[in-house]
């Protein structure tokens, strides 16, 4: 038997290592917080039956008792792809590889219908790095995201079977953008960078109805969360400017989230999910980089960078079968629209939509549980046409980032959950 106070000494290492673990996963939401709900096609905001409802819908954490931990990693194989409009060669991003982990704690009291939770979680993370001589250098090079949450909650279940919830999200978000300042890198070393991380701070709400054991309506709302990144940018352009760095920042409003979903249960072998998933990506519209200090050259001073993204939805489907002695299989599906659109298109996100497939198995004990799903990504080719260069440098080489993208991914994650 493990004491109380090793429990928490062991919480507390998990996330304290989740917290200083830089997560790097390319794309840029990452819905994936949970092998059950992996599986389920993260179908699984009206069920939320396990602690990893304080991401997808904190009301859920009512359903469980006396305290539970869960927590994973998601490791995932991306290869977003790119060729140009005229064809002939393709381009590869070179970061391929990514792990995200999560936590997550509950307690629910035995006296009071109330339930407690805590998660450490990366609800963003990208990293994309595209070669030197795709054409569209000075519009953008690589990027890279770490975004991480630290959500404490409170769940309420009340009569006829209703519960909600409340949390509040301390986020940290790190960024790293870099472009060419000329259309080819050699023979005269040139890039622009910019530099930055920041806290932000944000809520979520979620609510849960079971009118009958059949059927459970669920829903879930995450704030949006606005961020300064404090930083530098550093530059160089031979032979006239040397290497140089100068305070800066920039101002971004990471997006709100509106989750609505319908678990059906015809059987108590059966649970059939349908969830809409709504983000609203607007809130990336108009932002610059501000630098202090003179810049050279005449440069411009705050470096004005145009996105215009859209908002977009995703459409979850899932099942799960639950055997005899505590196991259970699972399989979804997830239509993802894209974000990014044509007018304004950034190579780093590399958006379009994409459908994800999924199976999943598990087992869950009297003391112990534990979920593995596989998921397959798949986006078919989307055509950019009559793009602008969201920033400076690629207004003024005449580059875009017009062509052709594809993408395909594969991961697996894994989840394993403790109850005592």
């Amino acid at each position: 038997m493990i004491n109380r106070p090793g429990i928490f000494r062991f919480l507390t290492l998990m996330i304290s290592g989740a917290l200083v673990l830089k997560v790097s996963a390319n794309g840029f939401r990452l819905a994936d917080q949970d092998a059950f709900a992996t599986a389920r096609g993260e179908a699984f905001v009206a069920t939320a039956d396990n602690p990893s409802a304080i991401y997808y819908n904190p009301a859920g954490i009512t359903q469980l008792e006396d305290n539970d931990l869960r927590g994973g990693i998601y490791g995932i194989y991306l290869d977003p792809s790119y060729s140009p409009p005229s064809g002939g060669q393709t381009y590869h991003s070179s970061d391929h590889l990514a792990a995200v982990p999560q936590v997550f704690y509950t307690y629910s009291s035995t006296n009071i219908p109330v339930s407690f939770g805590l998660g450490v979680y990366a609800p963003y993370g990208g990293s994309i790095s595209w070669p030197q001589d795709t054409g569209f250098r000075t519009v953008a090079t690589q990027g890279k995201l770490t975004y991480l949450t630290l959500n404490p909650v409170v769940a309420v279940k009340l009569p006829l079977d209703f519960s909600i919830g409340a949390g509040l999200m301390v986020n940290y978000a790190n960024m790293d953008l870099e472009q060419g300042l000329r259309p080819f890198a050699q023979p005269l070393a040139n890039f622009f960078r910019f530099r930055g991380d920041g806290w932000s701070v944000g809520y979520n709400l979620g609510l849960r109805w079971q009118p009958i054991d059949q059927i459970s309506f669920g829903a879930t709302f995450r704030s949006s969360a606005a961020v300064t990144l404090n930083g530098h940018t550093e530059f160089e352009q031979q032979p006239l400017i040397q290497t140089r760095q100068l305070p800066a920042h920039m101002d971004f409003e990471f997006p709100l989230t509106v989750v609505c979903g319908l678990s059906y249960r015809p059987t108590p072998e059966w649970n059939l999910e349908f969830d809409a998933d709504y983000t609203d990506w607007s809130s990336f519209g108009k932002t610059a980089i501000y630098q202090q200090g003179n810049t050279p050259l005449g440069g411009p001073q705050n470096p004005p960078v145009t996105l215009n993204w859209q908002e977009s939805w995703m459409y979850e489907l899932g099942a799960t079968r639950y055997f005899d002695n505590g196991w259970h299989a699972s399989a979804g599906f997830v239509y993802n629209e894209s974000s990014v659109p044509n007018a304004y298109y950034t190579p780093l996100a590399a958006d379009l939509d994409r459908y994800f497939f999924s199976v999943g198995a598990g087992h869950k004990g009297k003391r112990f549980d534990f979920d593995i799903a596989y998921q397959l990504g798949y986006g078919p080719t989307h055509t950019v046409a009559g793009s602008t260069p969201s920033s400076t440098p690629g207004i003024g080489s005449n580059q875009n980032a017009n062509g052709n993208y594809e993408f395909i991914s594969s991961a697996v994650m894994l989840t394993v959950g403790m109850h005592f």
